[in-house]
């Protein structure tokens, strides 16, 4: 089945118009060893996850694997690698400050959401605006207010159920954002974690969400809707300016 992928980069261009976006959503494919890539995609290496979907939201297309990546703990997620012992035994977390003990970040990783060993051989990243493939998920970063009304898109692809995120604070972009939404076929979010803030131009007021790419059609549908009203009238404040204007004649008054 041919996908039609100017449909694609069109929904990419249409959110970020709508959300204001300070740049476009990624595509992510999570390939074998023989699935095919663009011929301008760039190998990465000696790049955390984190960081190769930074170079994906400023343009390019970067291919990352086993060998290329750096960060241990994304590495054993998509099933790279396995998880180094001060990992396992929680020790590691404890040396960056990040636990104060040691079963606490055992826990953490024993509960991580992982691909098989082997399942997946690369991982291809682009910028979903000038997509030439089809993702399997898209993840898209920018600040909270922005997110949001994605969340409230998928909210409506799914009936109105209310959103059950999962998150440990840790791997927010490998985990929590690309291998949950592949794995149970739902948005996932988080506020982020202590690695892709620290290793990527992530700001202090941004955050992440992550969605199969399955649902994009549905949830760009809903966008569209909400942007005919919802949204502008929210990021219009005027509740809140009323408010002012009560508190400002409350004030005078009692002058």
């Amino acid at each position: 089945m041919m996908c039609d992928y100017s449909s694609l980069r069109s929904s990419a261009e249409r959110m970020k118009v709508i959300l204001g976006l300070s740049a476009p959503a990624v595509g992510v494919r999570l390939l074998s060893a023989d699935d095919a890539v663009p011929p301008n995609t760039e190998r990465l290496q000696g790049y955390r996850y984190c960081q190769a979907l930074m170079e994906a939201r400023h343009g390019r297309s970067v291919l990352l694997d086993g060998d290329g990546i750096s960060c241990p703990a994304a590495a054993a997620a998509f099933g790279f690698r396995s998880l180094p012992e001060n990992l396992q035994n929680g020790k590691g977390l404890v040396g960056f400050g990040i636990v104060a003990d040691p079963a606490v970040a055992r826990r953490m990783f024993e509960n991580m959401a992982t691909l098989s060993p082997g399942e997946v051989q690369r991982l291809h990243l682009f910028p979903l605006d000038r997509a030439t493939e089809q993702p399997d998920v898209i993840v898209v970063e920018d600040e909270v207010e922005k997110l949001m009304w994605l969340n409230l898109a998928y909210l409506h692809v799914i009936g109105g159920e209310r959103i059950v995120s999962s998150t440990a604070v840790l791997q927010a972009t490998c985990v929590d954002s690309t291998i949950i939404p592949y794995l149970e076929g739902r948005l996932n979010f988080s506020y982020g974690c202590y690695g892709c803030r620290d290793a990527t131009d992530l700001v202090g007021s941004e955050t992440v969400v992550g969605f199969p790419a399955s649902v994009l059609p549905a949830m760009m549908e809903h966008l569209e809707y909400l942007n005919q009203k919802a949204i502008p009238t929210s990021r219009s404040k005027k509740a809140w300016a009323v408010l002012q204007k009560k508190g400002q004649k409350a004030a005078e008054t009692n002058v």
